[in-house]
């Protein structure tokens, strides 16, 4: 963490030896992962090599054309969580990070409201760590204007990891879980629909049944 420029732009730098070169992200690479910013720095590297005139002896030796980028699709963690909590990603969903390290609070809190308002089931990313800890809480205080108390909500933490562990609760009893929540857990908020039997929270699609 806070090493990603730095690995890109390794990355880059042995591709361009030619060697063939795995950046390595979990779950998707391209949700929250390096995938965008490897694409982010072939790209610049590529207008400073135009605008410096020298392509051959710039600092990485690209244009991008040299290289063939392949990014892998993989099974992102919201996807390996709502698998263990039931059918939570039925219908329309957003998915919002916690962390503020790239994205002011400020941005996070509108997207929260925005996304709570419309009545997307949504899907908490980086919830918390050992530096911040009162964000969960600012969000879940949003959230609340605009869902139920007894709005069904899944938590997972190490989704397919060893330790993994799922729980199903609800919206007005999440405090009571803020122990157990890190960087490593998910949070899925049901809508207006979602609702739980057996032990599983299903958000209908609609159907006629």
């Amino acid at each position: 963490m806070t090493q990603e420029v730095e690995r890109c732009n390794k990355a880059i730098e042995l591709a361009m030896s030619g060697k063939k070169v795995a950046v390595v992200s979990s779950g998707d690479s391209g949700i929250y992962g390096m995938a965008g910013l490897a694409l982010e720095l072939l790209q610049k590297s590529e207008v400073r090599s135009q605008k410096s005139g020298e392509k051959d002896n710039s600092e990485l030796r690209t244009p991008n054309s040299e290289l063939s980028v392949s990014i892998i699709p993989g099974v992102p963690a919201f996807c390996a969580a709502a698998g263990l909590l039931g059918a939570p990603l039925m219908h329309d969903f957003a998915s919002i990070s916690l962390s503020d390290l790239l994205t002011p609070w400020e941005t996070i809190k509108k997207r929260l409201e925005m996304a709570a308002e419309g009545d997307f089931v949504i899907i908490l990313y980086n919830p918390k760590s050992k530096k911040r800890v009162s964000q969960l809480k600012e969000a879940i205080d949003i959230i609340s204007t605009h869902r139920k108390h007894n709005t069904p909500v899944g938590i997972v933490k190490d989704a397919t990891r060893k330790d993994e562990e799922a729980r199903v609760t609800v919206l007005g009893d999440i405090s009571s879980h803020y122990d157990f929540i890190d960087m490593s857990t998910i949070l899925i908020i049901g809508n207006s629909t979602t609702f739980i039997t057996d032990g599983k929270m299903i958000t209908p699609r609609g159907y006629s049944v």
